[in-house]
């Protein structure tokens, strides 16, 4: 698989809530950083969300907010309005003036990840992915939206699990959209994909992990020198390109040490290592844990 690929299989992501957010008259709320990737799609109306140490985003009908790793944030009629601090929860919300049709609707909730990996995994994927309904529309993701909108507007036998489906494949879509990325520094796996030297050395390393990858074999691969390639590698993916390897492996071993399907000797010759002792030594450095008691510990 490709390295988004691998990413989202490990991840295993479901869409744990989904629920109606509606509004009217001037209303803003605030709510607290928390573990659960978030995310909105706006029916109908604007309003404004705004992120820690970020200027505030208009968002509006058909535009599509993820944030993987949520921080603390506020949305709102309008920016620079008192907001009401808010809990998450699974149940509906009206904002504002209580009585009326609302003039804001949107669609909002979080995914569910598998916990084992996601500290690290989500590191690799940027803090905010807004695809705005201009750029959307004509593309796979904005059919995704307009069928999302069909279904939550009806009320049909099943209608729960298509919601859950379809935001299921909006969010690999979200995550593999050739514009996905937040307005920062240009840094994740996401942007190191839409490197073509880059792309090619994290297809290779996907490709073959159990590989003895060294800096030298990469930057070939890369068409760069040795120095500019670990640089850049370092500069756009937040680490060395062999610790992005070792980082990599042991997720890999993680995964399947929850799963408990497989032995120690056979992770450890399809991660690269010569033994499940040489295995073992690595993991616990790493993990501070042998794989046995990791595995007793997450199953």
């Amino acid at each position: 698989m490709d390295p988004l690929s691998d990413i989202i299989s490990l991840l295993r992501p479901t869409a744990a809530v989904s629920k109606p957010i509606t509004a009217r008259g001037d209303w803003g709320v605030r709510y607290q950083a928390h573990d659960a990737p978030g995310f909105t799609i706006i029916l109908s109306g604007q309003a404004w969300l705004t992120l820690e140490s970020a200027k505030p985003l208009r968002i509006a009908q058909g535009d599509f907010v993820l944030l993987p790793s949520t921080p603390a944030f506020s949305l709102g009629s309008e920016p620079g309005l008192e907001c009401v601090p808010m809990e998450p929860q699974s149940e509906s919300v009206r904002h504002g003036e209580q009585d009326g049709d609302p003039d804001f609707v949107a669609l909002g909730g979080s995914f569910s990840f598998e916990r084992i990996n996601a500290p690290l995994l989500l590191t690799l994927l940027p803090g905010l992915i807004y695809i705005p309904a201009s750029e959307g529309r004509a593309t796979r993701f904005g059919r995704l939206i307009e069928l999302l909108a069909e279904e939550c507007a009806a009320d049909d036998p099943g209608k729960a699990l298509i919601v859950e489906r379809l935001l299921e494949a909006l969010l690999v879509e979200a995550l593999r959209w050739r514009g996905a990325g937040d307005p920062g520094p240009p840094t994740g796996l996401l942007h190191g994909m839409r490197d073509p030297a880059l792309s090619r050395v994290l297809q290779a390393m996907h490709a073959d992990v159990r590989a003895g990858w060294t800096v030298g074999d990469l930057a070939r691969i890369a068409g760069m020198s040795r120095s500019g390639f670990a640089a850049r590698f370092g500069e756009v993916l937040g680490c060395a390109p062999i610790e992005y390897l070792a980082r990599w492996r042991m997720a890999i071993a993680k995964d399947a040490l929850t799963r408990g399907v497989k032995s120690l000797d056979r992770i450890a010759e399809e991660i690269g290592y010569e033994s499940a002792s040489a295995f073992s030594t690595a993991f616990r450095k790493r993990l501070g844990c042998p794989p046995g008691r990791f595995a007793r510990g997450k199953t």
